[in-house]
């Protein structure tokens, strides 16, 4: 069956935009947002178990990461999972928990969103001096939170960061843009 000039150009013209889309969004999610889901109670109250994030991989690109920022940065196990934590110390920074606080160069740091003292400290019960590139990161559930504490995650490098969270899309009565700063 032949196929009419007019029916071959717009079957070429669909075929062209639909190639356009596949464009857009590849590059739309390779370098200026992802989706991402929290997995625990590690980032609670902030973030809950099951909230479906979007992660803005374009901001970082910008300038340096800031303290109380929520980032993203991928499993050392090789998978496609994220950890989701809160930015606690910056390059440069000595960090320790000292009787359930967090202390930055010796001096204790105010959070006041954060209704328990840490019971453990793990690594940070003695200071650990940040390298140039490198974040203390914790979750906002302290005493049940995998974060820079442990030897399993230890502190983060720049390059580990994929990007800060932006909102929270799911579920729907949970829609907002997350809180950074001093939470």
């Amino acid at each position: 069956i032949a196929m009419s000039k007019e029916k071959l150009i717009e079957t070429l013209k669909t075929s062209f935009y639909f190639l356009v889309v596949i464009i857009i969004t590849f590059i739309f999610i390779k370098y200026i947002c992802q989706r991402t889901d929290v997995i625990g109670t590690s980032m609670s109250p902030t973030l809950e178990n099951g909230d479906c994030l979007i992660v803005d991989k374009i901001t970082y690109k910008i300038r340096e990461p800031e303290r109380y920022e929520v980032i993203v940065f991928p499993y050392r196990d090789g998978s496609s999972r994220y950890y989701v934590k809160r930015i606690i110390g910056l390059p440069g920074e000595t960090i320790q928990i000292i009787d359930g606080y967090v202390y930055i160069d010796g001096e204790k740091i105010d959070e006041p969103c954060l209704t328990e003292t840490i019971k453990e400290a793990g690594s940070a019960v003695v200071p650990i001096t940040l390298g140039e590139d490198e974040y203390f990161v914790m979750g906002d559930n302290r005493n049940n939170s995998l974060d820079s504490r442990s030897t399993e995650i230890g502190i983060v490098s720049r390059e580990e960061i994929k990007g800060k969270i932006l909102l929270i899309m799911w579920p729907f009565d949970r829609i907002s843009f997350v809180q950074h700063g001093q939470k």
